[in-house]
């Protein structure tokens, strides 16, 4: 079974986060929505949604047992993407996931924000929402590969994409990536996609 960490922290895109784990879940993925801010599950989007993570990232990180995951996603939104960027453990993390060939995916703010404070940009390909790749001197080093006007690019193991608009075609692109595209076109056609 495909298993996959969504990284939540207060201030998360709602869509962004909860699109990729619906449909990964139809898929057969054991996706657990990981709350990077405290010991806390609780976690509030940037519209005021609340939902309960599956598991705090202490918590999550000491289950792993040396085993990571298959893929990490991180959903944009602010101040969430902020807030994840400032958990050391979750960024280390996403190092880690990297440096293993797993899949690392992230989507409006979030590869400006958070991916642009770890290795995962280097050399890669990325996109991001309009203008947040000129959002720090980190994300400026990385701005010669972003990429405008995609709704998500792939370059390697790694996965981005612009924002809430993208977030169904940022998830059905991690669905072919960890499955197949046979498994993606038949939840595109559950779904009743467009």
């Amino acid at each position: 079974m495909k298993r996959v960490a969504v990284l939540l922290a207060n201030g998360f895109e709602e869509i962004e986060a909860l699109t990729p784990v619906d449909y990964l879940r139809r898929a057969g993925a054991e996706v657990s929505l990981v709350a990077t801010g405290t010991s806390s599950r609780s976690v509030t989007g940037s519209h005021g949604i609340n939902v309960t993570a599956d598991i705090n990232l202490d918590s999550y990180l000491a289950s792993l047992r040396n085993s990571l995951p298959d893929a990490v996603i991180v959903p944009g939104g602010m101040p969430g993407s902020v807030n994840v960027s400032e958990s050391r453990r979750a960024l280390v993390l996403i190092n880690e996931m990297f440096k293993a060939g797993k899949l690392v995916c992230a989507i409006c703010a979030a590869p400006a924000v958070v991916l642009s404070r770890t290795e995962v940009l280097t050399g890669k390909k990325w996109t991001c929402y309009p203008g947040m790749e000129n959002h720090s001197e980190e994300s400026k080093k990385y701005a010669a590969l972003h990429e405008e006007n995609v709704p998500f690019v792939v370059d390697g193991n790694l996965i981005t994409s612009r924002g809430p608009g993208t977030a169904e075609q940022f998830a059905m692109k991690i669905v072919e990536t960890l499955f197949d595209a046979a498994t993606s076109l038949e939840i595109a056609k559950t779904a009743v996609q467009r």
